[in-house]
């Protein structure tokens, strides 16, 4: 565990007693916990780009394998894709 002298003014101060009593926490330290781990959801957890949920909804609806007669539609669907 990493220990750190923090200052702080008084709104954000009071902002930690308001987190730190609506969730019921014991100190502050666990509420400065509380909020890195709700900012760390929000902001580090990278978004998909909407091209590729379709690309995936699109193979998992017409199923996992496709078969090709020849080289040259299997050139057409990567073409297409």
């Amino acid at each position: 565990m990493v220990q750190a002298i923090v200052n702080l003014g008084e709104y954000e101060d009071r902002v930690l007693t308001i987190v730190k009593g609506k969730f019921g926490l014991k100190n502050k330290s666990e509420a400065v916990n509380l909020i890195i781990d709700k900012f760390e959801e929000a902001l580090l957890e990278p978004e998909l780009r909407p091209e590729f949920i379709q690309k995936i909804k699109r193979i998992e609806k017409e199923g996992k394998f496709k078969t090709f007669k020849n080289i040259e539609e299997l050139r057409r669907d990567i073409e297409n894709a």
